[in-house]
């Protein structure tokens, strides 16, 4: 249930409907809109309190959230969340592109790949310290060597950095080093990570599970949202379908249906959605045309060396030519 107080409600009348929402042993969330307070009530069945509230001072009216998620609705926040990061604002007129490897591999690998990707235009740098790989064999992360020179090339190029982090107790760690914290696709129904990135104060990519419906997606971003943390971007990285020529099936549909039914900000993985370096540029167009905030790109030095998804990266080259690409894709749909 959301409750919509007068315009002119004072503090004190705001206060006396919160204490009333917890004395029933309900939670609050409140947005304090341009115009007018909204208060989302939290619980199960709290139309019990409806009789209650709709007739306290300050009260306009109230009226069910039809959604099983309440705070990333667009019910309750209608306009698009919009926040700063380091030189940019994400949410807004602006399409960011965020790039760089799958993995840290080295210092050089990492710092070459960052000072390449910011001549190319991209506006922040992605890096994996920590990989969840479907093998136990497979390269698995630099960890903490990898976060300090995520943080050096950050310092050398001034791009803030994206990284992932895979457990609730290493959110802590990784929040040192990292600017935005990645939920990947395979933790995207962690719980208990998603409760430690609802307390951490950084910025959370969420990304949509392997086979995770759009509703799942957001009662994910739900549980970091209801703890506070309101800047968490959504990112499309294709499901898995029967069709076997991409690595993974893109939804460019969930672009806009994710934008008529959340304010959050939307962004699409191309790389990781197809598994094909030739067929990420073209989704990237699509993506920004379908109105994406922006793109997550995986670029490596030497594609053919990568220790990690080398198929699916751009080299510095292609890259260049994918941001130019773009930039006219957004120009055409009036975005920046």
């Amino acid at each position: 249930m959301m409750v919509i107080m007068n315009v002119d409600a004072t503090k004190e009348q705001i206060e006396a409907v919160i204490t009333r929402v917890e004395a029933n042993k309900f939670r609050v969330i409140v947005n304090t809109g341009e115009d007018r307070t909204l208060i989302a009530v939290i619980g199960s069945n709290p139309s019990v309190l409806r009789e209650q509230i709709m007739y306290m001072p300050g009260v306009d009216h109230t009226v069910p959230i039809s959604r099983p998620y309440k705070v990333a609705s667009r019910e309750f926040i209608p306009e698009n969340t919009v926040f700063p990061l380091d030189g940019f604002v994400i949410g807004g007129d602006e399409v960011v592109v965020i790039a760089g490897p799958c993995a840290v591999e080295s210092r050089s690998q990492l710092l070459e790949t960052a000072q390449a990707v910011k001549e190319a235009g991209a506006q922040a740098l992605r890096g994996g310290a920590f990989k969840p790989r479907s093998s136990p064999y497979s390269f698995q992360g630099l960890g903490e060597e990898g976060l300090e020179i995520l943080a050096e090339a950050r310092e050398l190029t001034g791009l803030p950095v994206f990284t992932e982090v895979m457990a609730p107790e290493m959110v802590p760690l990784v929040a040192k080093y990292a600017d935005v914290l990645q939920i990947g696709a395979r933790n995207m129904q962690n719980f208990a990570l998603l409760h430690a990135a609802g307390e951490c104060e950084k910025p959370i990519l969420l990304k949509r599970g392997i086979s995770a419906l759009i509703e799942e997606l957001l009662m994910a971003a739900e549980y970091i949202l209801s703890h506070g943390n309101r800047r968490v971007i959504l990112c499309e990285r294709g499901v898995r379908t029967f069709e076997t020529a991409t690595r993974n099936t893109t939804d460019i549909n969930a672009i806009p249906v994710l934008k008529n039914l959340t304010h959050l900000p939307v962004i699409l993985d191309p790389s990781h959605s197809t598994g094909h370096a030739d067929l990420v540029t073209p989704v990237a167009r699509a993506g920004v045309a379908a109105g994406a905030d922006g793109l997550i790109i995986e670029v490596h030095p030497n594609p053919k060396e990568a220790l990690s998804d080398g198929g699916q990266s751009l080299s510095p080259e292609k890259f260049a030519v994918l941001v130019k690409q773009v930039r006219g894709i957004a120009r055409e749909v009036g975005r920046k």
